[in-house]
């Protein structure tokens, strides 16, 4: 059973973190807004002002390439070889095509127009505003390296002459010439531009250019062994990227016909290196045939021996066929492939095919044989001479009309809409980025936040809470109302809120304590409250003079002393002089009675007098006793007004001869440990504290699940 209650209590702890969680997001709801409408704002002007990026593509088809080897096509034997495009790909990206390419189009040059500094070239675009274009025929400035990439501006003059101005140097020229100053060569093809355009000329190293380029295209497969290749290239220029693919596409065709005429240029030189020797072969066995047919009298043969030599023909080529076939596989294949233990299955068979034809011919008579063996030589060298002349023919033809294996399938052409910056989807990021950094920094100020939230929070520490008191709206509107930022003293001066709005609610939570005090005091020794803190501007000074004030309204004769002898400023608040003051009666220049100043609240007042030296030890002299003495007397309620207790010792030295001790703790600005730390000073020199006063708390949604104190609904109104 106890553990069920536990388990509850844990859960409901939790709903109410989560509550106060989303209360917090609902207090700073201003920030969050704030937050996320910047973003949103950068998001936007982002997306209005960035340069679009544009792409062009097109698409090229590799084709199966085709034999060119004396053996014939292994796709009998290998699976079905489609086209591999790996090795296409990354010749397309690679230095050699990219290399060219920049080449041509010289694009190590590079122009760009000057613009105001980042949102110029935005501003041009959106206003319509149309730049001038420059075509450089020929740039060279040295001194570019990876590091550094010299620049020069260009002003046009006027349609025919420009200026160029480098770092230390400026020099004069005509459209159209070639001229060289200052180790710069530069030749302007053409222009359109205004007189007075400026531009901006920069001159990389060939590398970077080409590193670019490669960053900026891509090639992508449109489909596994279908050979089709897509191209694509984005830039902010869109006449520029259809040329610099175009050029792309070119340049790959042209690099692949001169691959494949190459091959076949080495292919036809080899087998005209072999043809003489072949046919001088050939013809060596031709002659062994006639010679040895003459000396035997024209021995021909029978049938059978034509057949086996037919066969014995057409194992040797098919062996032939295989060696070279197996030189080819050896490359592709481990010797443990199907493919590769397919062929020497054959090669086994074809031998034992041979090796049975040889014990065949064995059997014939010697002349037989002989002349079988030479008509053997004669006709595989014939098979061998005739595949050779017939290639050689094909390659020669090949030579000549090489148009590579590929394609180009569609040219290059630029997309009429950018590709970046996709604008709603920049401003949607933009959005969740702003709220997502807002609900960061909220949830940081609320794990940071380590001030006193609620009264539960007081009373953990074994402190009573006697009240809690809202922020003033009067003193709210104030400070709103305040045309400078002023500190939370300084709009104190302003007014005295028990007689600027006595319907406030921060008086009313005043009235409560006065009741709740009514009754703690009953078992005091005497009728004075000293209120002191643990911090300035925690509102000692506040709940003091407006309790002493209530307190008057009820027909109760009450004091106010100002102890504070360092910095109180009550005399200021009810706007009265600082004679006469409590410090001038502690070192004996005055007497009690001159120091009572009478104030339209309804209550006698004490101020602080003229700054002492030495406050503690005027406070510790014997007079502040008879004062006090003096005061219990002739008062119904005596009210000490104390620096704080971390500050100076003040208040513990007042404490000893007081009835009653309270502490004013601020929402949200002081701490539980500096409650706490409070308690032991007063508990160490003989002060009992007893009770606290929460002041300045403010309406928040995530105090809604709170302690209770904070439910303060109650107020002065017209309404029924």
């Amino acid at each position: 059973m106890v553990s069920v209650t536990k388990t509850s209590a844990s859960k409901n702890e939790d709903d109410i973190d989560l509550s106060r969680l989303v209360g917090e997001f609902i207090d700073h709801r201003k920030l969050i807004i704030s937050v996320t409408s910047l973003f949103t704002v950068i998001a936007l002007v982002y997306a209005l002002f960035a340069t679009p990026i544009y792409q062009a593509d097109a698409l090229i088809q590799v084709e199966q390439k085709q034999a060119n080897a004396i053996l014939t096509n292994l796709s009998q034997m290998l699976p079905d070889s489609q086209p591999q495009s790996a090795p296409e790909i990354a010749l397309l990206q690679s230095r050699m095509v990219l290399g060219k390419t920049v080449d041509d189009l010289n694009l190590q040059a590079r122009i760009t127009p000057k613009y105001f500094p980042i949102l110029g070239r935005g501003w041009a675009r959106l206003t319509g505003t149309k730049n001038g274009e420059l075509r450089i025929a020929k740039l060279f400035i040295p001194g570019a390296n990876e590091d550094y990439i010299p620049k020069l501006q260009l002003n046009v003059i006027d349609n025919k002459r420009f200026e160029i101005v480098g770092d230390d140097f400026s020099f004069e020229s005509d459209f159209g010439k070639l001229t060289q100053k200052n180790g710069v060569v530069i030749d302007i093809a053409n222009i359109s531009a205004k007189p007075g355009d400026k531009f901006y000329i920069s001159y990389t190293t060939r590398l970077k250019a080409i590193n670019d380029l490669q960053d900026s295209f891509s090639v992508n497969d449109q489909g596994k062994d279908t050979g089709i290749l897509t191209l694509s290239i984005s830039g902010s220029e869109p006449s520029l990227i259809k040329v610099i693919l175009d050029r792309i596409t070119e340049n790959y065709l042209e690099q692949n016909i001169e691959r494949q005429a190459a091959q076949d240029a080495k292919s036809l030189e080899f087998l005209n290196q072999q043809l003489p020797k072949v046919r001088g072969e050939l013809d060596i066995a031709e002659d062994k045939l006639n010679a040895y047919r003459r000396k035997s009298d024209s021995v021909d043969l029978s049938l059978e021996a034509k057949s086996v030599l037919e066969q014995i023909v057409n194992v040797d080529n098919q062996l032939n066929e295989l060696t070279f076939k197996e030189s080819e596989i050896s490359q592709l294949y481990t010797r443990e492939h199907p493919t590769y233990k397919s062929l020497m299955e054959k090669r086994k068979t074809l031998l034992d095919e041979k090796s049975k034809l040889n014990k065949r011919v064995s059997a014939m008579p010697e002349t037989q044989q002989e002349i079988l063996r030479l008509s053997r030589d004669v006709e595989s060298g014939r098979a061998v001479y005739m595949q050779l002349l017939n290639r050689q023919q094909e390659l020669n033809i090949a030579k000549s009309s090489a148009i590579g294996n590929v394609r180009i399938i569609d040219d290059a052409i630029t997309q009429p809409k950018p590709v970046k910056p996709k604008k709603v989807l920049v401003v949607i990021i933009g959005l969740v980025l702003g709220f997502m950094i807002s609900v960061g920094l909220v949830l940081i100020r609320v794990f940071l936040r380590r001030g006193i939230e609620s009264p539960e929070q007081l009373e953990e520490i074994g402190i009573s809470v006697y009240a809690s008191i809202p922020v003033s709206e009067s003193f709210t509107k104030k400070i709103n109302n305040s045309n400078k930022v002023k500190n939370v003293k300084a709009a104190e001066y302003q007014g005295f809120l028990a007689l600027d709005n006595p319907a406030d609610i921060a008086l009313e939570a005043i009235r409560g304590l006065r009741t709740s005090l009514h009754f703690a005091m009953m078992d005091a020794k005497n009728d004075i409250l000293m209120i002191s803190g643990a911090s300035p501007n925690a509102g000692k000074t506040f709940v003091s003079t407006n309790l002493a004030a209530v307190t008057a309204q009820t027909n109760k004769k009450v004091l106010f002393i100002d102890a504070d002898m360092r910095k109180g400023y009550t005399h200021k608040l009810f706007n009265v002089n600082n004679d006469n003051g409590l410090s001038d009666y502690l070192s004996g220049r005055v007497d009690t009675e001159k120091c009572i100043k009478a104030i339209s609240a309804g209550f006698d007042f004490i101020s602080r007098g003229a700054v002492p030296p030495n406050p503690a030890e005027l406070l510790m002299n014997s007079r502040l006793e008879k004062l006090l003495d003096w005061a219990k007397d002739n008062y119904e309620l005596v009210i000490v007004d104390t620096p704080p207790i971390l500050a100076v010792t003040d208040a513990a030295i007042i404490g000893r001869h007081v009835g009653t001790t309270l502490l004013v703790a601020r929402f949200e600005l002081n701490t539980p440990k500096e409650i706490e730390v409070s308690l032991r000073r007063f508990d160490n020199s003989g002060v009992h504290i007893n009770g606290c006063i929460l002041n300045g708390v403010m309406k928040k949604a995530s105090s809604y699940y709170g302690y209770g104190y904070n439910h303060y609904g109650y107020s002065y109104s017209d309404k029924d």
